[in-house]
């Protein structure tokens, strides 16, 4: 049976991908900070194995520990999903702060480079090997007050390019999913647990789900070896841009 480790896999786009690839046959390696979040997740997939890892993305030795421990049966990751990845605070640079600033980067870019780096090495030997960087429309369209989360997606975005042409000849496969408003607990982040707030990105239109994400996801990696399906750009329908979305008053 294959592996897959997906960070991230608490909640969000992470989880229902972790769930998408069990049902393709995937074993998981499943890694966040909220163990009890990943003992549900390994309960609701049983009986496919799974093997729980907690640590933070953002802590190079955490990584490379948390990386080393895993047993042989999940040793061979075949498949990564680099989800693990946060948004704090919506404000002009020169009101933002820069606490906000250091998670974004050290997570979104810092994070995803560390897990890349402990599992890569294994994927050389092997020959073999599929990584998949969650970026974000953010990352290829700037917009008001979103600054430093943008500069961190668009890292995600220029780093995949990056890797796909440093492991080409390797036999590993690099992509990048970018997706637009997705419903999850992103937006309670980004507003420091504001649930109103958080709510009304949503409300006028349908958006995206993390099982969208998620599907579109379990596809790529099913694909044949000589397949690679780079970059996706999914948005809701009712969405044209990073900023344009269709919305509808309630009735």
């Amino acid at each position: 049976m294959k592996t897959a480790l997906v960070t991230g896999a608490s909640s969000g786009i992470g989880r229902a991908t972790a769930v998408a690839l069990a049902k393709v046959g995937y074993q998981l390696v499943v890694t966040g900070r909220r163990r009890e979040r990943l003992e549900e997740l390994a309960a609701a997939v049983a009986p496919v194995p799974v093997h729980i890892l907690t640590f933070d993305v953002r802590n190079r030795d955490e990584v490379d520990a948390a990386v080393a421990s895993l047993p042989a049966a999940f040793r061979a990751v075949e498949v990564l999903i680099n989800n693990a990845g946060n948004a704090h605070g919506l404000a002009p640079i020169q009101q933002g702060d820069v606490h906000d600033w250091d998670l974004m980067l050290d997570t979104n870019v810092r994070g995803l480079l560390n897990v890349t780096r402990a599992v890569l090495p294994a994927m050389q030997e092997r020959r073999s090997g599929f990584i998949i960087n969650i970026g974000s429309i953010a990352g290829h369209e700037a917009y008001a007050n979103g600054n430093v989360y943008c500069a961190s997606k668009a890292a995600v975005a220029s780093l995949s390019k990056g890797m796909r042409i440093d492991l080409v000849g390797l036999g590993i496969r690099v992509a990048e999913v970018n997706p637009g408003a997705v419903e999850t607990e992103f937006s309670e982040v980004r507003f420091k647990g504001d649930k109103a707030r958080a709510a009304s990105v949503y409300q006028g239109f349908e958006p995206l789900r993390a099982d969208d994400v998620a599907d579109i996801i379990q596809f790529m990696v099913t694909r044949p070896p000589h397949v690679n399906i780079a970059e996706v750009l999914i948005l809701p329908s009712a969405q044209a841009a990073a900023t344009v979305i269709n919305k509808q008053p309630a009735h």
